[in-house]
């Protein structure tokens, strides 16, 4: 099975369907949050996401814009509701089982509290491996990893929408995971302009 793995598009519909072109053909989306950008909301992502059966997490975006500091955001007439309203039904973190391969996702860790900015020369790496999955995937810090702790694979794409690995040149990014064998893959692109 191949599965795209995207995160922190901020609203950027032009990244994430670059993201889905150079990823090819996909059996699955996963989208660890962050698709929209503080009280901002866009139509087109959460429509693009939803076109692709993509399984999506929330991020700190979307609480904040779901939160009680986005009410005045969330009536902007140009919002549509049913949209909306799939976001905000959408997890924090998910568990699933994928081709046989268990997978967490989480926008920044899967402990509590949430939020910290695990950046791949962290020692709380470490912390990712202690999980009982196969694969970890998480974004938040707009940073791409791939690492394997204590036998977990563990994912961040990057940014498909706001760049700023200065790692990879300060480019877009995603991910594609193989289930068998369990190997994943980072693409650096640009956005091609709609």
């Amino acid at each position: 099975m191949r599965i795209g793995i995207v995160s922190d598009i901020h609203c950027n519909i032009a990244g994430l369907k670059s993201a889905l072109d150079v990823m090819g053909e996909i059996d699955q989306l996963l989208c660890l949050g962050d698709s929209i950008f503080e009280y901002r909301f866009s139509n087109e992502v959460v429509a693009e996401l939803r076109t692709q059966d993509a399984l999506v997490i929330q991020g700190n975006h979307e609480e904040t814009f779901f939160g009680i500091g986005g009410v005045r955001a969330r009536a902007a007439p140009s919002i549509e509701e049913d949209h909306a309203l799939w976001l905000a039904d959408q997890p924090l973190r998910r568990d699933i089982v994928l081709d046989g391969r268990r997978l967490h996702l989480c926008h920044s860790t899967p402990w509590e509290p949430r939020g910290a900015y695990i950046i791949p020369e962290n020692r709380e790496m470490a912390r990712f491996g202690d999980t009982d999955t196969d694969v970890m995937m998480y974004g938040h810090t707009h940073r791409q990893t791939i690492q394997t702790l204590n036998n977990t694979l563990i994912i961040n794409p990057g940014s498909a929408g706001d760049a700023r690995d200065s790692s990879n040149g300060r480019r877009l990014s995603c991910a594609v995971l193989e289930t068998d064998p369990l190997s994943a893959t980072i693409i650096d692109y640009d956005a091609t302009p709609l």
